[in-house]
């Protein structure tokens, strides 16, 4: 990856809200992020990867994460949404990678969870059912050849870990475009003082969405001043969106977190265009308990009163919103596939902060 680029905040864009450590989803503590990128040139062009997210990196055994599933858009894929919406929960990795991948990196996230919960599968009947996404980066790479294995998906899986996130051109965000500059993977966290106790609600994207028409970053209009290799007549992406909290919240107030995501990548300025699968999914470390199968009769959960729900719904849109923006500064330039001959451009950061200078929104 190299040198790593100006994020938003490193530029004085003001975005609003205190972020943790890292201003990214390992800010909720036991969250651990994993990439595996696939770039080559022959015999054909593959720009394409994996992204891995652990929810509870640090546990020893499977167990239950809470969370709560929205999609503004269908057209797409998100796996195990199904449980997730009547159970509340489900256990394991999330992947998200490009639209022909699905299947074999949920083969390839069940194998590394058989593997590295052994003991409970060979001891109970458990099923494996990781949560797997994408977005489409045809565009970009030569996504018909199908070129992840189930060694790449593994890859990321086994490279799960805290720290700062890498941004831009890695993982699942390899080949994605963000109103027609290079997209891809970006994330942000906020700090909420909630009840007396200070919480984390922190976002990753997989950027591959909008029009540059629509483009604006804190209110400013900046697509209709960047008007440099413009490509798509029309919207043809999608955008993932994973929310990671440590407070206590229960399934159906992480589905309406979840939620709050159409309202995040909306401030970027999309609609959500018809071909745009915009999905998204919430998730919370709180309450850890053993998996229903072994557990006790009758579960004791904490859970946050709903009237204090305010700031983590705010936190949730404002780490959305500068996630996207910091997926598109970590971005390079990439050359497309189909068509041939043409590039997706990064985001000319001196560009960004010129206008929203003229629009007098800069740090001063």
């Amino acid at each position: 990856m190299g040198r790593r680029k100006a994020r938003a905040r490193d530029l004085g864009l003001p975005f609003p809200g205190k972020t943790g450590i890292y201003n990214a989803i390992t800010d909720v503590a036991g969250v651990a992020v994993g990439f595996s990128s696939c770039v080559a040139d022959h015999p054909t062009q593959i720009r394409t990867g994996v992204t891995c997210i652990a929810p509870r990196a640090g546990e020893k055994d499977m167990v239950p994460t809470w969370a709560g599933f929205y999609a503004l858009n269908g057209n797409g894929e998100m796996t195990g949404t199904h449980w997730i919406d009547d159970a509340g929960y489900f256990s394991g990795p999330i992947c998200i990678t490009n639209t022909h991948s699905v299947g074999i990196v949920h083969h390839a996230a069940v194998g590394w969870m058989v593997d590295r919960y052994r003991h409970q599968f060979d001891a109970e009947h458990l099923w494996a059912m990781p949560v797997i996404a994408e977005t489409y980066d045809g565009v970009l790479s030569d996504i018909n050849g199908r070129h992840i294995g189930e060694a790449q998906a593994r890859a990321a899986l086994d490279s799960v870990a805290s720290g700062p996130v890498a941004e831009g051109n890695v993982g699942g965000g390899t080949g994605m475009i963000a109103y027609e500059f290079k997209g891809g993977t970006g994330s942000s966290s906020r700090k909420v003082p909630v009840g007396g106790r200070e919480g984390t609600v922190a976002a990753l994207v997989q950027a591959n969405h909008g029009l540059r028409d629509w483009f604006t970053v804190l209110g400013v209009p900046v697509g209709q001043h960047l008007r440099n290799d413009l490509i798509f007549p029309r919207e043809t992406g999608s955008i993932i969106v994973i929310l990671a909290t440590d407070l206590p919240l229960m399934p159906i107030q992480l589905r309406r977190l979840a939620k709050r995501a159409a309202i995040g990548i909306g401030r970027g300025g999309t609609p959500g265009g018809n071909n745009s699968g915009d999905i998204f999914l919430a998730f919370s470390t709180a309450n850890p308990m053993p998996l229903p199968q072994v557990g006790t009769p009758v579960w004791a959960l904490d859970v946050l009163n709903d009237e204090l729900l305010d700031p983590v719904f705010e936190a949730a849109v404002q780490s959305i919103e500068e996630a996207v923006i910091n997926a598109m500064l970590a971005a390079e330039d990439t050359p497309t596939f189909k068509p041939q001959g043409r590039w997706i451009r990064a985001m000319d950061p001196a560009a960004l902060v010129e206008i929203m200078r003229r629009y007098g929104r800069m740090k001063s």
